[in-house]
């Protein structure tokens, strides 16, 4: 079968490859779509801890079952909950498995869904409405991330944000913030082109690079900053800004992955009384949720190049290159 396979540093290839083994438990799905997510570049560019080459890379991806399965006949189109859990260590044994002590992907711990077919756990198959194209059913993996950021945080329908990061789970998160019944969602990004199918969503962006950051809050809220403020950024340029954008008691929620360790003046967190939360991942449940709210047509404009598999290159490089336009870049299978 033809896979996007990781080689090492910088290099990708497609390839045929044999088909996968499929465990007890397990079962085959044939690959309709699969996205490239930001950790996949981090394993195109050999950063990742875990990822080994050879690898079929891809944990964000749709298609239907290659053989029945309990509850799930062949045909049915379905994604997959790609995490990997032990099961015996006490995350797990608390109802944490997302976060388990030696949590793995598919497409990262095993090969994963760039590829014809894909073996994945029975009991993390998920089945997609018939209105939820096979593109966006590969789109479910981010909209869970949003979801969780929300559901685990214990947001507020009414309370206000500010997203910062237009990129994949920046718009993300933010759609999801509205359909969750946020009063007003801010979008903060110094990419145009990014900034640009942000506000064609309705959604109001500023430009970092000339907004008074430290001062943005204070001046455009009655409360003097967003009850909540959402990182999906993750660089220090954005570490800067939390605390002056979040408002007395207020929330800041880290969803980005920082490459590199951060500075932060945290006496204007104690000043503020703010709390901080990290998120990891989703839970099942989130993904579940996250299959159903990918009905709304806003999360398809996120997705903005589908690629034959042959161009896998291609796909690579314009998510590394600067002025492409690129945000969720997708192989079709």
């Amino acid at each position: 079968m033809k896979a996007i396979v990781y080689k090492g540093a910088g290099q990708i290839a497609v390839k045929d490859v044999p088909m996968p083994k499929v465990p007890e438990g397990w079962a085959l799905v044939k690959v309709s779509h699969a996205g490239i997510c930001g950790t996949d570049l981090n394993i195109y560019g050999g950063t990742h801890p875990r990822a080994k080459a050879p690898l079929v890379i891809g944990h964000e991806f749709s298609g239907e079952m290659a053989q029945d399965a309990p509850g799930l006949p062949k045909g049915t189109r379905v994604t997959v909950y790609p995490l990997l859990s032990c099961g015996n260590c006490e995350p797990c044994k608390t109802g944490n498995t997302h976060v388990c002590n030696t949590l793995g992907l598919l497409g990262i711990d095993c090969d994963g869904g760039m590829a014809e077919y894909v073996a994945c756990p029975v009991d993390k198959i998920i089945p997609v409405p018939d209105m939820v194209s096979d593109k966006v059913a590969a789109f479910v993996e981010p909209i869970a991330v949003a979801v969780h950021a929300l559901r685990e945080t214990g947001f507020v329908p009414g309370d206000n944000a500010i997203v910062l990061g237009a990129g994949t789970i920046g718009i993300a998160t933010a759609i999801t913030l509205r359909k969750f019944g946020a009063s007003k969602v801010i979008i903060s990004e110094t990419d145009e082109t990014r900034a640009s199918l942000a506000a064609s969503l309705g959604f109001q962006v500023i430009d970092p690079a000339s907004t008074d950051m430290s001062n943005f809050g204070r001046e455009n809220l009655k409360a003097g900053g967003f009850d909540w403020v959402y990182d999906c950024a993750g660089v220090q340029a954005v570490a800067d800004t939390l605390l002056d954008l979040v408002k007395v008691r207020g929330h800041i929620v880290i969803i980005a992955s920082y490459k590199k360790p951060a500075a932060m003046p945290l006496f204007k967190g104690m000043a503020k009384e703010t709390d901080f939360r990290f998120c990891r991942v989703y839970r099942q449940k989130d993904f579940e949720i996250a299959v159903t709210m990918a009905q709304d047509p806003d999360y398809e404009k996120i997705i903005t190049h589908v690629l034959p598999v042959e161009d896998a290159q291609k796909g690579f490089d314009l998510l590394f290159t600067k002025g492409t336009g690129a945000v969720k870049v997708m192989f079709r299978f």
